[in-house]
């Protein structure tokens, strides 16, 4: 299979490339005649993808989820790829690794169309459709200096008020905030 990959991307000028030990390949795909190329990510034995993202929101979830600073990790990351779901999208393959719920909620937050998939040998075993949950806890920090939760160590609160647009209120001090005005902690 492998040499049958590598003789596929000689034949069309394909290049292959490497990641941290994924090998990923150009591909030939027929479209109208004509090939395309068309770029794959290799598959995960185990671990967490995290698909249709946006495309604007996909190095926000490497960020707010502290991937750039794990070198333990092996990491797949594709942007602006073609989805038939949301038209670009961007997708995030974390190889050995699973979320726990505080990370989905954070992912929600940025991206709340966005799929979890849990991998295990080869094999989807788990999928979830990524929804704002209606309390948030610990997640964000309130936007309002005065707050308590800003002063004193206190966890933060927040109840959703709206999903779309994003609008949270504060548990404490009542401050209602946007999305633009969120700050994760």
């Amino acid at each position: 299979m492998k040499q049958q990959n590598q003789k596929k991307a000689k034949l069309f000028g394909s290049r292959k490339l490497s990641f941290r030990g994924i090998k990923n390949f150009w591909v030939p795909k027929k479209h109208g005649g004509v090939f395309l190329k068309e770029y794959k990510i290799s598959a995960i034995s185990e671990g967490t993808v995290i698909d249709h993202i946006t495309p604007e929101a996909t190095f926000k979830v490497i960020e707010i989820l502290n991937l750039d600073k794990r070198p333990d990790l092996i990491i797949s990351v594709g942007n602006n790829m073609s989805s038939k779901q949301i038209g670009k999208k961007g997708i995030i393959k974390i190889s050995g690794s699973f979320l726990g719920a505080d990370d989905a909620n954070k992912i929600a937050l940025i991206a709340p169309n966005a799929t979890l998939n849990i991998i295990k040998n080869f094999k989807v075993t788990e999928k979830k459709q990524l929804k704002i949950p209606e309390k948030i806890e610990g997640i964000v920090k309130c936007f309002n200096p005065n707050c308590i939760t800003n002063v004193e160590r206190v966890p933060t609160k927040f109840t959703v008020t709206s999903r779309d647009p994003l609008k949270l209120l504060c548990a404490y001090c009542e401050r209602r905030m946007k999305r633009e005005d969120i700050i994760l902690l």
